[in-house]
Parts: structure tokens; C-alpha cells; sequence
């Protein structure tokens, strides 16, 4: 599986967000895309996911590539606990065991009854991820996941998407050294 982006530019309302980048993602592990914030990481991330086109250049994907993704914002259901969310997204694969598992793992129970309008902002960052990791995908997309975690809970995130992206693609949007590090990450600078 090789996730390519050739030679792609980038711009808003006349302003260049990318100029003339070109990348492949690893067909197994981590590809971090580290710069500063408002250096273009999330469009390019947009990019491969296919929620935007390149002005120029190409964005090559392999037919039928199921993607996941956790977004900078969390878009979860806030009127729905736990459960519900996970079901979204597993929808006729629903295994509650499976959804559980997940939950424990990344220090959420799905038994506290609470929507997810609740949650404070690193529950709900765990849930998005919970959600991420449950989807069938053949490429993760994470951008900045890790936003809003201790260090215990952070340790949680990057073991699980260890775990549940074994051998998959990974691309890692983020301006923080230490997710890549941790991630074992093939680093690309923008």
C-alpha cells in the first residue's frame, strides 16, 4: 500500500499553504509531517484524505483504500455516550467486547453512562481515537491526537495505535518531536 503526494500546491483566497510537496507515506509504520503550527500540515493532510484537491500536482491512492482519521477537532456525537459513538462507526461489525476492550485500554469506560457533551476535552480526544482505531482502515490518519493528554493517557494513545495499526500506514500530522519519537516515526519536515 503506497499512499504518494507528487509535486502538490496548495493555496486559500490567493495565500500558498503548500508549495510543490512531495512525499511518500510508508506502506508500514509511521510518516510524521512535522512543521509549526499554520505551515500547512493539516491541508496536507485534507489532501490525502481526499476532503480537498491540490491546485497542482498529484495526490496518488490506491482504489478502495479505507481510510481513518482523527481530525484536529474531535466530531464526535456529544448526545451519545460512549457506546453510541463506537457504534457509529462499527456499525453491522458492532462487538461490544471489542468496543470495551478499547475503551479500557485508552482509560475510558463505557459503563459511566455519560454523553459525550460531557467528557472533558481529553476524554474526548480518547474517544476519538477509540473511534479511529475500531474503523475498518487501511491507512490512519492522525493529526495531532495526542492534544489534551497527560503523560499516562498519552502513553495509552501511542500503545494502541501501535497495536491496532501494525503493519498499516500511519500518517502522523503534528509539531510535537516527542509524538514522532515515540511513534518510531519516518520524519518528513515541511
Amino acid at each position: 500500500m503506497e499512499v504518494r503526494v507528487d509535486r502538490v500546491s496548495k493555496a486559500y483566497g490567493g495565500v500558498c499553504v503548500l508549495r510543490d510537496v512531495s512525499l511518500t507515506i510508508s506502506p508500514a509504520g509511521v510518516t510524521a509531517v512535522m512543521a509549526p503550527s499554520g505551515a500547512g500540515k493539516t491541508t496536507l493532510l485534507r489532501l490525502v484524505l481526499g476532503l480537498e484537491r491540490p491546485d497542482s500536482g498529484t495526490v496518488t491512492v490506491p482504489a478502495h483504500t479505507r481510510f481513518s482519521a482523527v481530525f484536529q477537532e474531535d466530531r464526535l456525537l456529544d448526545g451519545v455516550n460512549a457506546a453510541g459513538n463506537l457504534r457509529f462507526v462499527l456499525g453491522k461489525s458492532d462487538d461490544a467486547e471489542r468496543a470495551r476492550t478499547m475503551l479500557d485500554a485508552l482509560g475510558l469506560s463505557i459503563a459511566d453512562g455519560k454523553i459525550a457533551g460531557e467528557y472533558s476535552g481529553g476524554m474526548r480526544r480518547r474517544l476519538a481515537l477509540a473511534r479511529a482505531l475500531l474503523a475498518p482502515f487501511d491507512v490512519l490518519a492522525l493529526d495531532e491526537p495526542f492534544t489534551g493528554l497527560d503523560g499516562e493517557n498519552r502513553s495509552r494513545a501511542i500503545a494502541c495505535i501501535q497495536k491496532c495499526a501494525a503493519g498499516k500506514p500511519v500518517l502522523l500530522v503534528s509539531h510535537d518531536e516527542q509524538d514522532a519519537a515515540e511513534l518510531h516515526a519516518q520524519i518528513f519536515r515541511l
